[in-house]
């Protein structure tokens, strides 16, 4: 038997001047999703946003269901936003930014399991990893430089 260790690092940002123009206008359409939030239920408010490598921008939030399962998380609205409009271009940059009005979030939440496989998938169709941001209701920013800081075991479709 042999024990493998894997690492993932990431970047830590104080505030949204510290990025770069590019992806304070990324952070900025998801802080802006927040608004369109339909979460009845949970009162987690999750606002996204997607940048293809053609520069435009492509928003999400997070959108509930009396019925849980049927329930979307955010940043996969904003990614099947982005391939639905531009099915063969490759996602640039992800912004992730969650809210709660009940309690605030002290730190940038990272995205749920299947969130992360959706990412992967991402990045796989288009063969290109993507950097990831995360933000709370806190100045501070998290960036990972993809989705394999989140998942490092993804499933894909090699498999199949």
């Amino acid at each position: 038997m042999k024990k493998v260790k894997t690492e993932s690092s990431y970047y830590l940002f104080d505030n949204l001047n510290e990025l770069q123009k590019e992806e304070q206008l990324v952070m900025q359409k998801a802080i802006d999703m927040l608004q369109n939030v339909y979460a009845p239920y949970s009162n987690f408010f999750v606002g996204a946003a997607a940048m293809t490598n053609s520069g435009k921008i492509y928003g999400g939030c997070n959108q509930e269901n009396a019925s849980y399962p049927l329930c979307v998380c955010g940043e996969r609205v904003a990614l099947f936003n982005a391939g639905a409009n531009e099915p063969t271009t490759p996602i640039k940059l992800l912004a992730i930014v969650c809210h709660n009005p009940n309690k605030r979030v002290e730190k940038p939440v990272s995205p749920c399991g299947a969130c992360r496989q959706v990412i992967s998938e991402f990045e796989m169709r288009h063969d290109q990893s993507f950097p990831i941001l995360l933000k709370g209701d806190t100045e501070t920013i998290v960036k990972l430089e993809s989705g394999s800081e989140l998942l490092p075991f993804s499933f894909d479709g090699t498999y199949l």
